[in-house]
């Protein structure tokens, strides 16, 4: 017998497959709509009835988060004042299943009347908004996953797939970057790390700086004062000379053990280490860190005067 998690499974299954069985169906009309996207003056007019316009609407709000100017107009609300909102600059994006659907079928002349162009996308390539498309875009699913294959399930599921994979060939044909897509996102938490400089979180107070020829008894108590787990030493015109860490401590300890205290900063003080300007964005300071496996970088000016340093936890924002 069958249990309630054996029916989620067909219908996930049912509708994966339906986002599989679009790749087959790419041709060069998706391109081409790259294309005319890209092309556009203007803005993409999204447009569809029923649960086609709930789809239709969510690849209008991700188009427009993602460098493509767009919004959803319902068919509907065409005929009491809102075709206002067109202008012969943009590109209408037609959403039916059948393709056939009354509503969309009696706005489409309206639009050809204007000339503005039309991408269709429907499982049906004779219907007629394909038919009076400019470009027809095929989304066609073999069945629903509505067991009696009635309500739109795979279908719904295969456009609003079809419409990401319309803004993601977007993105990369206006060659969208992280900096980009912030601009569209500034209130939340991943526009603020794509915003945010290691100026903003940098600390600046209390540097523990080490003179190279401090003795490493000294330079001990400094490191642990600052709570950086580093220390920094300058050279004669305050230029960062480099730094010694917590680790490069306890493993010369290891390695000259009574002797450690004989020695200064200057015999385990690392010349190069990793180093930004004040304008670089966190998620770039980020990448160095975890590709150099770093736990801190300096923060320094063109003349690599020390601004102050960032390390992992000002990175938690």
């Amino acid at each position: 017998m069958k249990t309630v998690r054996d029916y989620a499974v067909r219908c996930l299954e049912d509708e994966a497959n339906a986002i599989l069985g679009l790749i087959p169906q790419l041709d060069d009309n998706f391109e081409k709509a790259v294309n005319m996207i890209f092309a556009c003056k203007g803005k993409v007019i999204v447009t569809g009835v029923g649960k086609s316009g709930n789809i239709g609407s969510k690849i209008a709000a991700t188009l427009s988060s993602t460098g493509t100017p767009a919004f959803f107009i319902n068919p509907l609300d065409v005929f009491h004042g809102d075709l206002g909102v067109m202008t012969p600059d943009d590109v209408v994006l037609a959403l039916s299943n059948s393709g056939n659907t009354d509503e969309l079928l009696r706005f489409l002349p309206m639009i050809l009347h204007m000339k503005v162009p039309v991408i269709a996308m429907s499982g049906n390539s004779g219907s007629l908004l394909a038919k009076y498309s400019d470009i027809h875009i095929k989304v066609k699913v073999d069945k629903e996953a509505c067991p009696l294959n009635l309500a739109p399930t795979s279908s719904t599921t295969a456009a609003l797939a079809m419409g990401d994979a319309l803004a993601v060939a977007l993105m990369q044909v206006r060659d969208f970057k992280p900096r980009d897509f912030a601009q569209f996102h500034p209130g939340g938490e991943l526009g603020k790390r794509l915003l945010t400089t290691a100026e903003d979180v940098m600390k600046s107070n209390d540097m523990p700086i080490l003179p190279v020829e401090m003795h490493l008894g000294e330079a001990i108590i400094l490191v642990s004062k600052g709570k950086l787990g580093l220390g920094i030493s300058l050279n004669e015109n305050s230029e960062v000379e480099g730094i010694i860490t917590d680790g490069d401590i306890r493993r010369a300890m290891e390695k000259w053990q009574a002797d450690f205290f004989n020695h200064t900063v200057a015999d385990i003080l690392t010349r190069t280490p990793k180093v930004v300007s004040p304008t670089t964005k966190i998620t770039e300071v980020q990448r160095i860190m975890n590709k150099y496996k770093v736990h801190s970088v300096l923060v320094v000016d063109n003349e690599r005067h020390l601004l102050g340093v960032v390390d992992h936890y000002s990175c938690m924002i």
